[in-house]
This record gives structure tokens, sequence and C-alpha cells, in this order.
């Protein structure tokens, strides 16, 4: 009589030693970033984090979600995982900072079609370095192998952070006037917005390999400059909070100037962008060109060397961009409020 073996959930394409084996690498880049405040031990069913030690009065809880895009289509063409992690922490956390939350802690969605725990180990390394610099705790989080809805390689990752302000430091935007300065702090790339776009262009239009020169003349590469990591600026705003306050901020992402910057204005005031008073990064006059693509459609898509707006009086422009140059970003003065708008953006 022939014994055939049953059906097993690692035959289905689920390895759980696998699993076991990212768990164990990962562990050690999860525990440099906990905060005395985390309660739990990594492994729980559920990470707690005592907000009643974080020295805020009447502490608000922020929180925020996002993922990577189709960035992440670009570090699997390149097979490289370490960095794109950082991008998913600053989607989240330069998003709770808009409303002058410090960012406590993080947790992570990993979803891919094999359990790699090499390349689980590189994505994550990238997650806890973003949650160092950004001064959070990654206290939780999820893999999940999913066998034949994802190929072997391919991932998907999401973020969700949670952040704590003061309610009577909240930053609204309800203080804005005319007059105001509107402050860009520089973002050396794409981020992690309009990926889809720029695939488009350098793969299918121009046909370049993920490892010749992005344009000629350098030594960077197609894969280098679309895998720059963001810069996290929430360490930076933080800084500045300490010594002046913000009336709005707006985190530059998908939308571009234009439908990012419209979101913190109050009513009967418009935000003047001077496009002359700061250089975009090459990148960007690269994607315009080979695409054909309208100025307007660029603002629209990429945030055209601009990560954060920060609006504030015009007393504090200088002693704010001192801060800024000191946490080694830097910034221009991009533009005024103007009254009597209907919360637009206008680029001139």
């Amino acid at each position: 009589m022939n014994e055939q073996s049953g059906e097993s959930y690692e035959s289905a394409g689920v390895n759980i030693a696998a699993g076991e084996e990212a768990v164990r690498r990962i562990t050690p880049l999860i525990e440099k970033t906990l905060r005395p405040e985390v309660l739990t031990q990594i492994g729980g069913f559920g990470g707690a984090f005592d907000i009643t030690q974080t020295g805020r009065t009447h502490p608000v809880l922020v929180s925020s979600t996002d993922g990577v895009g189709t960035k992440a289509q670009v570090a699997m063409m390149a097979e490289k995982y370490e960095t794109i992690g950082i991008d998913l922490v600053a989607m989240c956390v330069d998003d709770l900072i808009c409303v002058g939350a410090e960012p406590l802690f993080f947790l992570d969605y990993i979803s891919v079609g094999m359990l790699n725990p090499a390349q689980i180990e590189l994505l994550v390394k990238g997650i806890s370095d973003g949650c160092e610099e950004a001064g959070c705790s990654l206290i939780g989080g999820e893999m999940a192998e999913h066998p034949g809805l994802m190929q072997a390689g391919e991932f998907e990752l999401v973020g969700f952070s949670v952040g704590v302000v003061d309610k009577e430091k909240m930053i609204s935007g309800e203080t804005v006037i005319p007059g105001d300065a509107i402050i860009g702090l520089h973002s050396p790339g794409l981020r992690s917005n309009g990926y889809s776009l720029a695939r488009k262009v350098f793969f299918d239009l121009a046909q370049k390999t993920i490892d010749e020169p992005i344009w000629e003349g350098t030594d960077v590469t197609v894969g280098e400059e679309l895998l720059r990591p963001s810069v996290i600026y929430t360490p930076t705003i933080l800084k500045i909070l300490e010594q002046h306050s913000i009336k709005s901020i707006a985190h530059i992402t998908g939308g571009g100037l234009p439908g990012n910057i419209n979101r913190v204005l109050p009513n009967n005031t418009d935000a003047e962008i001077q496009i002359g008073s700061w250089t975009p990064p090459q990148v960007f006059s690269e994607i315009q060109s080979l695409g054909n693509i309208e100025p307007d459609e660029m603002y629209k898509v990429f945030n055209m060397g601009i990560g954060m707006v920060l609006i504030i009086d015009q007393q504090s422009v200088n002693s704010t961009q001192q801060i800024i140059d000191s946490m080694g970003l830097s910034s221009s003065q991009i533009g005024t409020i103007k009254e009597n708008g209907s919360c637009s953006v206008q680029l001139i």
C-alpha cells in the first residue's frame, strides 16, 4: 500500500521557518529604536506605549498611515532594499509633524510573495534607521506571505505612526495672515511620489536600464537616483518649534505644491509661490524633457525640490533658516501669503 503525504502550508507556498528566521534577524533592529515609554516586549500581540510619560499637559494623539507606492518597483528592479524603509517612515512621520506632533511609535506591514529572511532584514533595517532618525519606536508590525498573489521577490510596504502634541500647541493654520512668509525645505530627489510617471519616462519612453547613468556626464545610475532616500524633516521642525512658532506646515507629497499647501490655508488667503526662488534638482528637468511634460503637470505630480513648506511670520525667517542650516538641511523663502483668496496656490 502506497502512502501519500498530505498537503502542508509549505507546499502551498508559506514557509513558517523562514518567518521565524526573519523575526530573529530583525529583532535587534527593532530593539535599537525603543524609547523608555515602550511597555511591551517584541513578539507580543500588541505594542504598548505610556503617553503619560511624554511630558505633555494635555496630550493629543495624532495618527498617520502611508506607503512607498511604486518606488517599491524600483527597489525590486535594482534588488536594493536597505533604504526604502526610510521612505516609509518619512511619509508617515512628516505628516504627523504638520500638526506639530512628535512621532512616538511606528508599526509596519510587509507583504511578500515568498518570505526571504535576508530581504526582510534589509527592509526592516531601513525602517529601523528611519525610526531612529525620527526619534520614534518601532513597536510592532506584520509580515505576510502571499504566494499566488505576489511573485517571489515582490513586496509591499505600509506604515502606521502615532505622535503626540499638547492640545494648545497644535498647528492648525488658523493664525496665518496675509504677508506671512512661505519657507520651502529642499528635497534632493523625488521622495516617494510620482513614481508611476517617473518609471514610465525612464524605463518605457527613454528605455533606460536600472544600472546606466541617469543622465549624460554623471556616474549616478538610474537606480541610485530613483532610490535616493527621502529626507525626514521631523527632527528639524521639532528643533524649530523649540524656539519659534510655526503657523502652518504642509508636507509636499502626491499633488505637489498646489495640492498640499492649499490644505493648510485658512479661508480668504492664497499662497503665492515664486517658482524661480529655488533650483529644482536635475532629475526633475530630465523627467520633464524625456517625457515632454507640461510644467503645470510637473508641479502637480512632483515636489520639484521642495519636500516641506512652513508658513511663519516675516520676522522669524532668518532665525528659522539658521536652525534649518544647523540641522544639515537647506531652504528658500519661496513665497508669501496673500489676502482675499480662496485657499488656492498660485505659481508665478
